[in-house]
């Protein structure tokens, strides 16, 4: 079966999905106000992840995941919508922020939970890892979703596949709302990963699930469709392809057990091999298995944690806290 025909059995062609793609970037790249940045941006964007799997299965897409293909470009980007975050008059931030480049890495560093306000809102705003868990996950949707100054994505899909939208209709802002180290979410449905970045095979090795490998590239607006990525696609079964973060994949497993995805026993064994093989008493490694997953869940475990004698945090221990916290 081509390529072409799977995404046909799928709903939507190849076609529309790179026009939605490149649609969305350019409307994101006509906000970046520094001409060198958006410039140097524009030739090294890579999306991939849920939303091209959404587009295939005709499902909404929550948001669109942004990664850059060199360490410059991610660490330009991250300083540029610092300075946006830090400079709007009504923020009013409480604690220090700071981009922090070590060993390649880029990250955004909050020192303590802030309190801010959204622009034209007149509710607080507090830093993703400082909500409460019980509440994180309202605060994020309510949060992502701007109705007063976005088309909802899913129409906006629909629309675009017929040739029906009018582009000059409601642009987005694309300002960012909220940041965590790993990450910057902006209005608009648009996430801009700063974890990872390099060429999409570099950043696939960060991946679990072989459906979400599907990527396309903003240089040659090429949509790259895998047969193994649209072979899961087209029987909704999910198929661990090794991960460097297996306990995130275990917990992303409800979401899409929830979502009617079939996981077979072979694939959850093989991401208990891989979480055998770590040590999660140790804070450094359970935090860095974190990353993946929504971190204001887990906040109240990671400052357990920080408090405790590293000597004394065990596996009873830990369950221990795990129970009380959820």
């Amino acid at each position: 079966m081509s390529d072409e025909l799977a995404v046909r059995k799928h709903g939507m062609k190849s076609k529309s999905i790179k026009s939605i793609i490149r649609r969305k970037i350019d409307s994101w790249l006509e906000t970046i106000e520094d001409k060198k940045l958006r410039d140097k941006v524009s030739k090294g964007v890579i999306i991939t992840g849920g939303s091209i799997a959404s587009m295939l299965l005709g499902e909404e897409v929550n948001d669109f995941d942004i990664y850059f293909r060199n360490h410059d470009t991610t660490l330009a980007v991250a300083h540029y919508y610092l300075g946006k975050f830090v400079s709007r008059k009504s923020n009013g931030i409480k604690a220090p922020l700071k981009v922090r480049d070590e060993d390649g890495r880029v990250k955004i560093v909050v020192q303590s939970a802030g309190v801010v306000s959204e622009e034209g809102t007149d509710k607080p705003y507090q830093y993703f890892e400082g909500q409460p868990d019980e509440s994180a996950a309202a605060y994020v949707g309510d949060v992502l979703s701007d109705p007063a100054q976005i088309e909802d994505t899913y129409q906006e899909i629909t629309e675009l596949s017929e040739g029906t939208v009018d582009t000059k209709k409601g642009k987005e802002t694309y300002r960012p709302v909220f940041m965590t180290t790993n990450a910057i979410t902006l209005s608009g449905k648009i996430q801009l990963i700063l974890r990872f970045y390099g060429e999409p095979d570099e950043i696939h090795e960060n991946y679990d699930f072989s459906h979400c490998t599907n990527y396309w590239k903003s240089w040659d607006s090429e949509l790259v469709l895998r047969p193994a990525a649209l072979e899961a696609l087209l029987s909704k079964e999910l198929h661990y392809i090794g991960s460097k973060y297996p306990v995130c994949s275990l917990v992303r497993l409800r979401k899409f057990i929830e979502r009617g995805w079939r996981v077979n026993a072979g694939q959850i064994v093989k991401m208990a091999m891989q979480v055998s093989q770590l040590d999660l008493t140790n804070f450094k490694v359970l935090e860095d298995q974190l990353i993946g997953v929504d971190t204001a869940y887990f906040v109240q475990l990671i400052e357990r944690m920080k408090e405790k004698d590293p000597e004394k945090v065990d596996a009873a221990y830990l369950i221990e806290v795990i129970d009380r916290i959820f």
